[in-house]
């Protein structure tokens, strides 16, 4: 049976996984090219990271669904404990990057390697982080949970508006993803490559 929170569970991760695929991509090319990044682009993507997975589909699975998983699948702790260490250090860590960000605009070429690594280890933390999701999370909660589990979860999850997973953007997010969808290049916007 099809649950419309796991739609938008794995149409989120898509997205979330797209942009964060794009930022090394942007930066490589940058370098390849010598020249610096646009770095409005990557301010706007750091801040969609921030503002949509990070504060509103990680708050849903900390707060609705581990804890449903953690009540129906009690050996599923261990994997639910370290999955909400991630979403407890997701924020410090997009903090981190975009000081970092900031670093590399304001003091220039000296920034650049640590940036570039401090996104390699981001993109890493969190591809594995939504891997681990789909993989041993997901499929335990299609199995365990009741019906009117998922109709909560449904209900909630409905409510998420991620413009990168088809649904219009909210007029105060309209500037972002035009910027986005604009300017970065391929898989997320429409931009060229230089």
């Amino acid at each position: 049976m099809r649950h419309l929170a796991l739609d938008v569970i794995h149409e989120e991760h898509q997205a979330l996984a797209a942009m964060l695929r794009s930022l090394p991509m942007l930066l490589a090319q940058a370098r390849r090219e010598q020249v610096l990044p646009d770095f409005g682009v990557l301010r706007a993507m750091l801040f969609y990271v921030d503002e949509f997975p990070e504060r509103l589909h990680h708050t849903k699975e900390s707060e609705l669904l581990f804890p449903k998983l953690r009540e129906r699948v009690p050996a599923l702790g261990p994997v639910i404990d370290r999955l909400d260490r991630d979403h407890e250090q997701g924020e410090h860590a997009i903090r981190e990057l975009e000081h970092g960000l900031l670093a590399f605009e304001v003091m220039g070429e000296p920034r650049r390697a640590e940036f570039e690594a401090a996104v390699d280890r981001y993109v890493r933390f969190y591809l594995e982080h939504m891997a681990i999701e789909e993989t041993e999370l997901l499929p335990a909660a299609q199995h365990a949970l009741s019906a009117a589990d998922w109709a909560d979860l449904d209900r909630a999850f409905a409510e998420n508006r991620d413009p990168l997973t088809g649904h219009e953007p909210a007029d105060e997010y309209r500037p972002l993803f035009s910027k986005i969808v604009m300017q970065a290049p391929a898989p997320i916007g429409l931009g060229t490559a230089h």
